[in-house]
């Protein structure tokens, strides 16, 4: 499998940028992601259980592998704040191919 099929970047948002630093840093830690870019506070408008409700959140951007993401998941899912977190899985179709390989290196987890 090329680099590029194998690459993926992974979303999910939560309430504040403490969070966001705090689920990267493990994500990182535990080899299951690369790189993980927290955007700034956003507003997030959604429909929840039945109500529209508005939100400020951090944005993670998790540069990981497909290997890696059920692991990734795993982690995410115990260390969120929220019920049921945003986790949203990007194929990468083209890029760097040295970035993609330093990716693909970086990640040191295995399914």
């Amino acid at each position: 499998m090329s680099a590029t099929s194998e690459a993926v970047v992974v979303l999910t948002t939560v309430e504040t940028a403490e969070e966001a630093e705090r689920l990267a840093r493990v994500l990182i830690e535990c080899e299951l992601a690369a790189c993980v870019q927290l955007l700034p506070p956003m507003t997030s408008i959604y429909r929840w259980q039945g109500a529209i409700e508005r939100a400020t959140e951090s944005l993670l951007l998790i540069k990981t592998t497909r290997a890696a993401y059920p692991a990734l998941e795993t982690t995410i899912r115990q260390n969120h704040p929220y019920q049921t977190p945003e986790i949203i899985t990007l194929p990468v179709e083209a890029g760097l191919k040295d970035y993609l390989d330093w990716l693909t290196t970086s990640v040191r987890h295995k399914a």
